[in-house]
């Protein structure tokens, strides 16, 4: 059953957001999480909603090699327009290399560069939110990438830096502008914060004020419509990246497109109230199915889609009455057929909870020294000796 027979889409939306060429129907996109972002989720997501749905991230030298994995997280429904994919690299080469194939290959209108990810495998060789310190390697990778892309718009994610007291992201920001990004989006967290604590919206108003040009957008702790709505209006950025606020609530997108509407004048206070999602239980279960459908198709195994879908239980369920024996069943199950007799012992009339459905979700982490390579402080441009151990950061992960 599709998600629409059972909540209300969105409205069409004119709140609309332009990065480079693409015309966005809402100011919103979905942040690539590894291992989430799949076409299946994205496919769930757009359903519901309006914006760019951003890929998993993938690593440009994978790419390069056309590894069976990459080329398969690459692929596209057809349903999904614009497609966009965001790549993570630390060679410039490389780099250029991947945004070259994707272009002459036609497999993307939009490309994301990847420097936010806090893992400490990456950051500890260099990559990811530990980058941009290089100042003359973030600066050779946004060039190559922006020249290889030519007209597709690029556009780059970052964090606010390593730790409060190595701060990168505005000397990353102007370096980005100048070398020709489509826009910026900032988690306004640094690498030693992970996910914990509280977003500074702040930051993001300071990138907005010294990035003009291009459109700037914020991200971190975004989990309704409304929040969405106060941080344009705190803090002055052009649009929100969305990442653990829809797991297992594909419908916050619907919501963020009607608060949007309604901030544009298109809807009344009232009117985007009804159209915000307060699903029953048979609305979540209905939603909890087609995603497990969809990702059955994009796995083309049945197995490693249920397989796949487990992972989600606990965010679809939260908040709701769903028993633990039941939730730990869901988290073992391994056909359709079998999700839906475990299904079918719910009551799916049981209202939207309100409490606990809300609010942080996914794992925040805690507080923590970035690890990184030894000296890598010492200098803002990457030494001869650092190119070794940089390379060894281009792994698999993904987050920012």
């Amino acid at each position: 059953m599709a998600p629409s027979a059972t909540l209300s889409p969105a409205p069409a939306t004119t709140a609309q957001l332009n990065i480079g060429s693409l015309r966005l129907g809402a100011p919103v996109v979905l942040a690539p999480m590894a291992g989430i972002t799949n076409t299946a989720f994205r496919r769930l997501c757009r359903e519901y909603g309006a914006g760019l749905y951003v890929s998993e991230m993938i690593t440009s030298r994978a790419l390069v090699e056309r590894t069976p994995e990459s080329m398969r997280l690459i692929r596209h429904h057809p349903s999904e327009t614009p497609r966009s994919i965001q790549l993570y690299g630390v060679d410039p080469k490389t780099v250029r290399e991947a945004v070259t194939m994707l272009v002459a290959e036609d497999r993307a209108d939009h490309i994301d560069l990847n420097f936010g990810c806090p893992v400490p495998k990456v950051t500890r060789k260099g990559g990811g939110a530990a980058l941009p310190w290089k100042l003359d390697l973030f600066r050779a990778i946004v060039t190559n990438a922006v020249q290889a892309a030519g007209d597709l718009p690029l556009t780059v994610k970052m964090r606010k830096g390593i730790d409060s007291d190595h701060l990168t992201y505005l000397e990353a920001g102007r370096i980005a502008e100048d070398a020709g990004v489509a826009s910026i989006a900032l988690h306004a967290r640094t690498a030693s914060q992970f996910y914990s604590g509280q977003a500074d919206w702040d930051a993001i108003a300071t990138l907005k004020e010294t990035i003009t040009s291009v459109p700037v957008l914020g991200n971190g702790d975004i989990w309704t419509g409304a929040d969405a709505v106060r941080m344009v209006e705190q803090t002055g950025c052009d649009g929100v990246v969305v990442g653990r606020g829809c797991l297992g609530r594909p419908w916050l997108f619907g919501d963020l497109a009607a608060a949007f509407q309604a901030r544009a004048g298109n809807l009344t206070a009232d009117e985007a109230s009804a159209a915000t999602a307060r699903p029953g239980l048979g609305q979540v279960m209905a939603a909890f199915r087609r995603h497990a459908e969809l990702l059955v198709e994009f796995f083309e195994s049945e197995e490693r889609g249920c397989r796949d879908i487990r992972k989600h239980v606990a965010w679809y369920f939260k908040g709701y009455p769903v028993g633990g024996e039941l939730r730990a069943k869901l988290a073992t199950v391994e056909s359709l057929q079998q999700l839906d007799e475990l299904l079918g012992t719910l009551d799916p009339t049981v209202p939207y909870p309100s409490e606990g459905v809300e609010g942080p979700r996914g794992r925040a982490g805690t507080p923590k020294t970035p690890a990184l390579p030894d000296r890598w402080l010492e200098t803002r441009t990457l030494a001869s000796d650092e190119q070794a151990t940089l390379a060894e950061a281009e792994v698999n992960s993904s987050g920012g």
